[in-house]
Formats: C-alpha cells, sequence, structure tokens
C-alpha cells in the first residue's frame, strides 16, 4: 500500500469510527485517542477496521504506533 492509499484508508476509517468529526481537519500529528475522544472499545473497533481495510494483520504490539493518523499512515505503508 502507497502513502496515498494508506492515507485514504486512515481517513476511510476514522470516518467509520468518528462520522461526527471533520477528520480532515484533524492534524497528522494530533493524538486520535485524545482528539477523538476515543475509549478502549472504540480504539479496538479503530484498529480491527484499518486491518479489514487495509489488509493487513495489526498485533496488539503495534497499538502503540497507531497514536496519529502520520503514525498510522506510514506503518500501513511500510513494507
Amino acid at each position: 500500500m502507497n502513502t496515498q492509499e494508506a492515507r485514504e484508508t486512515v481517513t476511510q476509517v476514522l470516518h467509520r469510527i468518528a462520522p461526527d468529526i471533520d477528520v480532515e481537519e484533524l492534524a497528522d500529528d494530533a493524538a486520535i485517542r485524545d482528539e477523538l475522544e476515543l475509549d478502549s472499545l472504540d480504539f479496538l473497533t479503530f484498529v480491527e477496521q484499518l486491518s479489514k481495510a487495509s489488509g493487513r494483520r495489526i498485533e496488539e504490539s503495534d497499538y502503540d504506533v497507531l497514536a496519529t493518523k502520520a503514525t498510522c499512515i506510514a506503518f500501513l505503508s511500510a513494507t
């Protein structure tokens, strides 16, 4: 997955998780959980949907990497 595809995937999943938030306005380096007020269950849903949408398995040990849009994009676009 290239960077643009990863960005689109992250944006689409965040729209599903927080439909009332303008995800495009969320800075790439903003903490997703804090800015979108995601509790643990919401974050787990985000990770599951991100995994499904990207076709990439996301391990629990990877959760810390998924802190911001930028780190999510980097994670998904890494080979």
